[in-house]
């Protein structure tokens, strides 16, 4: 992987260079988090036709600024996706206070000392395996899926667009920290449950989550 700009400033600007190569090159240098910051994830031919050239030179000249170049062991571009958890997902409903906590925390593993916790609004990335208490494992994104390696899950915390037990409790860790969380039905599907997810009424949830990255 090349680690100097391949074209100059001239050329960018001009019809040398085409959208396409520009996305090719952005996918095949640019960190998976680096794709998601600038949303060129996904499919070379759906990224090309969505993304406008003015995006595309600024995001290749921020690539050599901040030096997110790609890991060998990364999974390719079209794999990173911004996705909901299946058994996590929630509408989004801001945070409402309370004054009973509805989760406990086991720390599994702790992180690294002086690493930083997430913030709400801060976007994650997170390696997770659901279970009912007491029951089946329902969900996990820690197993590849054929030929495809697993690859964390990145969504924003603290906003709602998971169940209330994962938004409270990854507010509380660290990167590269590891922690079960057993959930409360009132902080996870509650009465109604969630059939599509294997999830009965009124079930308590254990999530064993890793705090991947913070960005």
């Amino acid at each position: 992987m090349s680690q100097e700009p391949k074209w100059t400033a001239e050329e960018l600007a001009g019809d040398a260079v085409s959208k396409k190569e520009l996305v090719g090159y952005l996918q095949e240098n640019g960190s998976n988090e680096f794709l998601l910051k600038h949303k060129l994830n996904g499919k070379l031919a759906n990224v090309v036709k969505t993304s406008k050239k003015p995006h595309l030179i600024s995001a290749y000249t921020d690539l050599f600024a901040t030096k997110q170049f790609r890991a060998a062991d990364e999974p390719s571009a079209s794999e990173v996706k911004q996705a909901k958890p299946q058994a996590a997902v929630e509408t989004n409903k801001p945070l409402k206070a309370s004054s009973e906590v509805k989760y406990e925390k086991r720390i599994i593993k702790a992180g690294k000392p002086g690493e930083r916790s997430p913030v709400k609004g801060d976007r994650v990335s997170v390696f997770y395996t659901g279970k009912l208490k007491d029951g089946p494992v329902f969900d996990t994104n820690t197993e590849p899926k054929g030929r495809k390696p697993a690859s964390p899950l990145v969504f924003k915390v603290g906003t709602g667009q998971v169940i209330r037990g994962w938004d409270e409790g990854l507010l509380t860790m660290v990167r590269g920290e590891k922690a079960e969380l057993t959930i409360k039905p009132e902080w996870a599907y509650g009465q109604k449950g969630n059939s599509a997810g294997g999830i009965p009424p009124n079930a308590t949830l254990v999530f064993t989550v890793e705090l991947v990255d913070i960005f």
